[in-house]
């Protein structure tokens, strides 16, 4: 039989780092990492190191991920109540029977609304494109702002 010999040899991939050692892999040296979709190269950090950061919580998000801004609420408000004031169903707007069914239902106010009321048609549409406008506009301007498109 005869005897192999195993040799060390230095592996090269796509970001011409070598793959010899392990000693090599938990160097204190700083990965960057660069993308087109970024704005500036990145450095990778420890997330463990972030928590201690942070007062030893870890967190996966920023603090102000939502990152509202009072703008989008106005403008979404008033993009939504414009279209949905044209009076389109039956020569009636949608804002105009979903408040004309409030003021139906509080006519008989301590009685709730019966589940085969209109007021709950024109409620659960005129929120829904309401959250639809404010989603859209949320995506389209902080987009807008932070450069996207």
């Amino acid at each position: 039989m005869a005897a192999t010999m195993a040799t060390s040899s230095t592996v090269v991939g796509l970001g011409t780092s070598s793959l010899s050692s392990p000693s090599h892999l938990s160097s204190s040296k700083k990965l960057n990492l660069s993308s087109g979709f970024l704005k500036s190269p990145v450095t990778a950090k420890n997330p463990l190191r972030l928590a201690q950061a942070s007062g030893g919580k870890f967190t996966c998000f920023e603090r102000d991920w939502l990152r509202t801004d009072l703008n989008v609420i106005g403008f979404g408000l008033i993009g939504w109540l414009a279209p949905s004031s044209v009076p389109v169903i039956g020569g009636k707007s949608l804002t105009g029977l979903f408040f004309e069914s409030i003021g139906t239902e509080l006519a008989h106010f301590p009685t709730p609304p019966a589940l085969t009321s209109q007021f709950w048609l024109w409620l659960v549409c005129w929120h829904l494109g309401l959250f639809i406008t404010l989603t859209f506009g949320q995506i389209g301007f902080k987009g807008r702002n932070e450069n996207y498109f």
